[in-house]
């Protein structure tokens, strides 16, 4: 979605016709938390392009797959999470790009690793000098 989708917005009686829905069908669906509009100054909910995709979605769900109004909100908050995860996935592993960039030695990344070293400095040579 381009940016100048994010921006455009609709009224309720808008995206009620984009989605294939009544207005009403809208309210509900805002009052049970499945999809959550922005609000204008004045109160009036402004619908995204991304909010019109959701609310065909949650029709899809409900009338091809069967899935009531509990699930699909359980559903839609599941992908929020995994969206989330997979965001916050990509921020790791661009961090970790930018470690090994700049050849920190004090990192070391073991892949497919489960052990756990801890490096002390000087222990070693402690440990021999008592010998």
């Amino acid at each position: 979605m381009s940016r100048k989708d994010d921006a455009r917005t609709f009224l309720i009686s808008v995206a009620a016709e984009l989605a294939g829905m009544h207005a009403q069908t809208l309210r509900t669906y805002d009052r049970l938390g499945l999809v959550s509009p922005e609000r204008s100054s004045g109160g009036g909910r402004r619908y995204s392009q991304h909010d019109v995709d959701l609310l065909r979605e949650v029709q899809r769900l409900s009338q091809d797959e069967g899935v009531n109004l509990a699930g699909i909100k359980r559903i839609i908050e599941l992908t929020n999470q995994v969206d989330a995860l997979q965001s916050r996935l990509v921020e790791m592993a661009a961090e970790l790009d930018r470690l090994r960039a700049n050849q920190r030695r004090d990192v070391a990344v073991v892949p497919k690793s489960t052990a756990l070293v801890v490096w002390q400095p000087g222990a070693g040579r402690r440990r021999r000098d008592a010998d």
